[in-house]
């Protein structure tokens, strides 16, 4: 027994020997677990359908809220009371996006949401119906490799005219887009999307769009049509196709070209100098009457517009830059056409409406109408993380709306300041504007400037 045991401590002695120095070896103590990689910040919704990420699905969403006081133009009315001024909280735009290229050549691009919600908001009485589809549509790439040649069509906002008939409406720089630059917006169209086919695409540093759309006829834009008169209103008999054409030559940095929509500013992430120029025409689409419509006389609509716009880094080291855009607009609607827009209206009567227009209530002015217009927009985006890291920076702008219209004896001036306090970028940006726009009266015939009115908006925007 005694050679036994010695035996089994004998084989036993190497293998305790070993765990005794493992049991015993700082280096073995003190070895760990590597730190587990830190994931990177998630920038964007957006699901991989290949390796390589080419096709995929994305999510975004955008909600901007607005606290606004508005100076009332004379002889407003809120509910059937008097108000010479008012405060308002609405949603000036609430929008989801899906969209996504699922194979080298098939794109899909949705948007659905709402606009424009405040306490007035309401459809046929019900504040609950107003969430609709903005854009559904479908798109052929021909060649996967390039983007010279996309065919499309759907429910879009593929636009001719300007880069602001088409705006990403989360990157703008100033409080609101240049609405009248949206030229038959909810009148022949679906909050300035129409039913549409299109070619589009980059050849080289040119950028081109060609349309043809199917308007709306105005007796289903949920209002009343105007009754036909010597000034020029949309038809509600007959219907013609509409032809439309975006072109645009970039000089230094490419824009993106994935969506039909135009960046606003690009904060100096892109050097971008372009010259533009877009057109849109329709046969017949506006009538007038000298005999209270027992005969009515049809006018084409023919829009067309140039610009130039600049958007680049001034100090790549600071984070500065400049955004800028100069258009000249020529309109023709039809004879003395004269379109009066109020952008989330706070009121919904007016006393006394000049020459017969309706809408002139609350903040309306009058946006559209057969003449020329200028419109500017400049803005300057101070030095990056200027409140401390990730507390963001300022952009302050300024912009007019310097319109010269036939029906008014006046010119038709509006001006906006403003600051955007960029917290993240677009994701996340608080932004303060005031806006001096002008009001008309009737002085015979003639529809004069009376004087002027303001208003204040503070917004907070959420675009991820």
């Amino acid at each position: 027994m005694r050679n036994v045991r010695l035996a089994l401590v004998a084989m036993m002695a190497p293998i305790i020997s070993s765990y005794a120095q493992v049991q015993t070896d700082p280096a073995a103590q003190a070895t760990t677990p590597p730190a587990p990689a830190k994931k990177p910040a998630i920038e964007e919704l957006r699901l991989k359908l290949n390796e390589d990420g080419t096709h995929y699905l994305k999510w975004t969403f955008l909600n901007q809220v607005w606290l606004r006081y508005n100076d009332s133009n004379p002889g407003t009315t809120v509910l059937k009371e008097p108000a010479s001024n008012t405060t308002d909280i609405g949603l000036r735009r609430t929008r989801i996006q899906f969209y996504g290229q699922l194979t080298d050549h098939v794109f899909f691009y949705t948007q659905f949401g709402q606009n424009n919600f405040n306490f007035l908001s309401n459809n046929a009485g019900n504040r609950k119906l107003q969430v609709f589809f903005h854009d559904v549509l479908g798109e052929y790439k021909v060649w996967k490799d390039n983007d010279k040649l996309k065919l499309g069509g759907g429910l879009t906002i593929t636009n001719g005219l300007s880069r602001f008939s088409q705006p990403s409406i989360g990157t703008i720089m100033t409080m609101d887009v240049p609405v009248f630059a949206q030229a038959t917006v909810d009148q022949t169209d679906e909050f300035a999307r129409k039913l549409s086919v299109y070619a589009r695409g980059q050849l080289g540093k040119f950028d081109y769009r060609i349309v043809m759309s199917d308007p709306f006829p105005i007796t289903t834009n949920g209002a009343t049509p105007p009754v036909i008169g010597p000034n020029a209103t949309f038809a509600t008999q007959g219907h013609h196709k509409q032809y439309q054409g975006f072109f645009m030559y970039n000089f230094f940095d490419k824009e993106a070209n994935t969506t039909p929509y135009m960046t606003g500013t690009y904060l100096g992430k892109k050097r971008v100098f372009n010259i533009e120029a877009g057109f849109i025409t329709q046969k017949n689409a506006t009538w007038t009457s000298n005999d209270l419509g027992a005969t009515q006389q049809y006018h084409n609509m023919n829009l067309w517009s140039v610009a130039l716009y600049y958007d680049a880094p001034l100090n790549a080291e600071k984070g500065t830059a400049l955004s800028a855009y100069a258009g000249y607009f020529n309109l023709d609607y039809g004879t003395n056409y004269l379109r009066y827009n109020g952008v989330m209206n706070p009121a919904d009567g007016i006393a006394m409406a000049p020459g017969g227009l309706s809408g002139t209530q609350g903040n309306a002015f009058p946006m559209f109408g057969t003449g020329k217009v200028v419109y500017a927009q400049v803005g300057y985006l101070l030095q990056k993380d200027l409140f401390g890291e990730g507390n963001g920076t300022l952009m302050p702008y300024a912009s007019i709306q310097a319109g010269n219209y036939d029906r008014l004896k006046d010119k038709m001036n509006v001006w906006n300041v403003g600051v955007n306090w960029l917290i993240k970028g677009h994701t996340s940006k608080i932004s303060l504007d005031y806006q001096n726009r002008p009001y008309f009266e009737n002085r015979g015939a003639d529809i004069v400037k009376g004087g002027s009115k303001g208003q204040v908006v503070l917004q907070y925007q959420i675009n991820f």
